[in-house]
């Protein structure tokens, strides 16, 4: 069998890839060792978490804010097991989603698990162990990403007491203590989760700051919204071990800058301190193909690694470890193929947390900016003066936005607050095109909106914002 592209890896990223690799009129097929479609993201990460985050919202508003609105249900009752089955027919969707696209563009799907032989060969082995050698023009990794262990500690992860965030997507009942040890995205999305089902959460984190590298007022501001829902915040702290008990986990941790160590006990540990890239098996190395430091795939700047005709995207690669990410990169890639000029914006990746309320954000922070020396003005203004926001009950948080202080082009917006994830999109048009914060501002927004916010925060950039 021989393929214009072979896409090893059904995830965004690659089954992205192979769809507009068929468009462009390319013989596609697409290797997964999995029976579905959709990596991690689909199966197991971004579409169960977000199905589970949504349901777990309309809970806890069921039991606090309805009734402020006039709408009295009494207590409400949870139904996990329901909650589940609404979670897996979701992923259902999805994963059916990508099958209809294999077949509308006559994609073959080989299952199994891929291996590069080198330049233009390739083999895909079943299950079984059957194995068939295929050849390619052109080869894409698109593997993906795994769960990272904590460094220097050596966790049993049994996804029953000590989870990953796949276990913590599947877990039978409400936890009385939830320990999440890692405050980034994963760990507070599914946090959250539990914490509005009943749960109490501590989250222990590293760093003295959640989020990591996301704009410090951002994650200063969040953590405090956390901390009223009920979240328990352990930071500058280094884990030192997990240990599974006879009922549940312990996590014993001490300060990152040194002293005495403490142990909490926990009915479920999750352990959410980030991903690895995924080559196990891949035979990388053997094909020729040089690899990075930390286990990612080196490629040059049209994603070729050092095999010709070998490429790589998402996960695997260098960059932020998003889905869109990676799609835009599979589609950059398929155009290269092609013969096309594929390109992706890094500049220019909206990164989203989908906590109620959320959090996102584009571009530059102002401690990047900071440290690199660039002259910029900031603008702000908080969901608490937007009448759309009040009606909603939603008056939490703020929007932000950093423009150069000389051409005001827009180098960074950070949201914190509802529908902050679709919000941000309006800066990420701006930015693709060079903006400035004077043509948003001038830009009429529809009243009433959330929207509105972003807009008096361009304002707040060069003058003064009408509405505080």
């Amino acid at each position: 069998m021989a393929y214009d592209v072979v896409v090893i890896g059904s995830g965004p990223g690659g089954y992205v890839c192979a769809v507009k690799a068929a468009q462009l009129g390319l013989k596609t097929a697409i290797v997964e060792k999995r029976p579905t479609l959709g990596g991690t993201c689909l199966n197991i990460g971004c579409i169960p978490s977000k199905a589970m985050l949504h349901a777990s919202e309309v809970f806890h508003q069921a039991g606090h804010s309805h009734a402020e609105l006039g709408v009295e249900v009494g207590t409400p009752t949870l139904n996990l097991p329901a909650m589940m089955a609404h979670k897996d027919a979701v992923v259902k969707a999805n994963v059916d989603g990508v099958s209809f696209l294999m077949k509308k563009n006559k994609i073959d799907v080989l299952v199994g698990t891929g291996k590069v032989l080198g330049e233009g060969k390739l083999s895909v082995t079943t299950e079984g162990g059957e194995s068939q050698e295929i050849e390619a023009k052109n080869i894409v990794i698109a593997t993906g990403s795994d769960v990272a262990n904590i460094p220097g500690v050596d966790v049993a992860f049994d996804e029953k007491v000590i989870v990953s965030s796949t276990g913590a997507l599947e877990l039978e009942k409400v936890p009385g203590h939830l320990v999440v040890v890692g405050g980034g995205v994963i760990g507070l999305e599914l946090g959250s989760v539990w914490a509005r089902l009943g749960a109490k959460v501590t989250v222990v984190e590293y760093l003295d700051a959640i989020l990591g590298g996301m704009d410090g007022e951002v994650s200063k501001q969040f953590q405090r919204m956390l901390a009223k829902q009920g979240l328990d915040f352990k930071l500058g702290q280094k884990v030192t071990a997990v240990t599974r008990k006879d009922a549940g986990a312990s996590v014993t941790f001490e300060p990152a800058k040194g002293g005495e160590a403490q142990t909490v006990d926990a009915d479920i540990v999750l352990v959410a301190t980030g991903r690895r890239p995924y080559t196990d098996g891949l035979g990388l190395e053997d094909a020729g193909v040089v690899m990075e430091k930390g286990g990612r795939v080196q490629i040059d700047a049209h994603f070729q690694t050092s095999v010709p005709g070998v490429y790589a995207i998402g996960d695997v690669v260098a960059g932020p470890m998003l889905a869109h990410k990676a799609e835009d990169e599979g589609v950059a890639v398929a155009e290269i193929i092609a013969g096309q000029a594929g390109h992706v914006n890094y500049e220019v990746i909206p990164s989203v947390v989908y906590t109620q309320p959320e959090v996102a954000s584009i571009g530059r922070t102002e401690e990047q900016l900071k440290a690199d020396g660039v002259a910029y003005k900031a603008g702000k203004f908080p969901f608490t003066a937007n009448g759309r926001a009040r009606a909603m009950l939603a008056t939490e948080g703020f929007v932000k936005i950093l423009a150069d202080k000389d051409t005001d082009r827009v180098l960074g917006v950070h949201i914190v607050g509802a529908g902050a994830g679709d919000l941000i999109h309006e800066a990420a048009v701006l930015m693709e095109f060079g903006g400035s914060a004077e043509d948003l501002a001038r830009t009429c927004h529809a009243h009433p909106t959330l929207s509105e916010a972003v807009k008096e925060a361009a304002l707040a950039t060069f003058f003064k914002p009408i509405h505080m």
